[in-house]
């Protein structure tokens, strides 16, 4: 069929195609994605993925679908276009496009023999609905090496940094009050800050924090953080980590966010993710501070700007600003006072982020 005349397959098509090869004792093979961009990474991926079975399909989310993952300016090219490139690549069978945020109603209806994903995944960051629609049609699923160097949202910001301006971009991580939050909106208002908010991001689906971001406009973003209290789960890792990417975000701040960042986003934002902690660090790490300086007959407390490592409360010291500890003090009352300051220190610092000479999108933290 010559492609100016290709249409994507219709789901039917793929299942009996699927039915078909397993009458003959073969395998389909099926992923999913955008692929907006393609580049020599996508096509390596799925040369390697077809590998696996005797015919591939591949899941392309439609234009609608991909607005809802990865913003407003995205895809660069529309699902008819996405598909024709697609489908002339010798690896892929069949192109079936798909509306709907996640690949679920698909797997269910097509029962692919394998699913493969590229290794910006690992199985238990896979979304846990579409894992579990996989387990239950009995799909093997393959998490395939990525290609070094190569990925659509790094092409993107690559062509966009050299007409990018001055202004810091920034994404804030929160998951109570907000009132960081607010400060820091408060300065870019009024022009202290010269800086974009570009993501708010909150592991609280209800929170006042999320509320301040969508009142001031910004785009706000809820990540299901996983079962436990403390820590995200693989899944929240990586979902955090592609709104930053998307949002070509500068500096990652961390205000009052109660959870512990791991893998990818240490490595990826080294130098380049900065927490407020209301005490003199490296004194009382942790939570509860106010009341360990309180029961430690500490004089005075305060909070401290420092970046943020692997080793909790640990990273480099930006800034830090003092105040006493006055007799009768509650934890709370001492929190207060100490909160006055964190909204005076921390815009302070990101103000002076580019005149220090701390990294920035694109360059390498030392």
């Amino acid at each position: 069929m010559p492609l100016e005349n290709y249409s994507p397959a219709s789901i039917a098509d793929v299942r009996r195609l699927r039915d078909a090869l397993e009458q003959q004792g073969k395998k389909l093979v099926f992923t999913n994605g955008c692929f907006d961009l393609l580049h020599a990474g996508h096509v390596r991926y799925l040369e390697q993925a077809r590998a696996l079975g005797d015919a591939m399909v591949v899941a392309l989310n439609s234009d609608a679908s991909v607005r809802a993952l990865k913003g407003p300016d995205r895809p660069l090219n529309n699902e008819n276009d996405r598909a024709e490139v697609l489908a002339a690549l010798r690896a892929v069978d069949a192109v079936v496009v798909f509306a709907e945020d996640r690949a679920t109603r698909l797997i269910e209806t097509i029962r692919p023999h394998v699913y493969a994903k590229g290794g910006d995944y690992t199985v238990d960051s896979l979304n846990a609905e579409e894992r579990a629609a996989l387990e239950n049609v009995g799909a093997e699923i393959r998490i395939l090496p990525l290609v070094p160097g190569r990925s659509t949202t790094g092409t993107i910001n690559k062509m966009l940094s050299e007409k990018s301006g001055q202004r810091l971009r920034i994404a804030v991580l929160g998951s109570g009050e907000g009132s960081n939050l607010r400060a820091i909106i408060s300065s870019v208002q009024n022009g202290r800050l010269d800086a974009d908010i570009v993501a708010v991001i909150s592991d609280q689906a209800e929170s006042r924090f999320l509320e301040l971001s969508r009142e001031a406009g910004l785009p706000s973003h809820f990540v299901d953080p996983g079962s436990n209290p403390r820590k995200l789960g693989d899944a929240a890792q990586k979902e955090i980590f592609e709104h930053l990417e998307r949002a070509r975000v500068d500096v990652v701040v961390l205000a009052g966010f109660m959870r512990i960042l791991k893998e990818p986003l240490i490595t990826a934002y080294s130098g380049r993710i900065v927490n407020v902690h209301p005490s003199l660090l490296p004194k009382h790490k942790g939570a509860n501070a106010p009341q360990l300086a309180i029961e430690a007959g500490d004089t005075e407390s305060g909070c401290t700007v420092h970046l943020v490592t692997a080793e909790i409360d640990a990273g480099l010291t930006l800034a830090q600003a003092r105040v006493p500890v006055l007799p009768g003090d509650t934890p709370e009352k001492l929190h207060a006072r100490i909160k006055a300051e964190e909204h005076k220190l921390l815009p302070q610092v990101l103000a002076k982020w580019c005149q220090r000479g701390l990294p920035v999108r694109g360059a390498v933290a030392s």
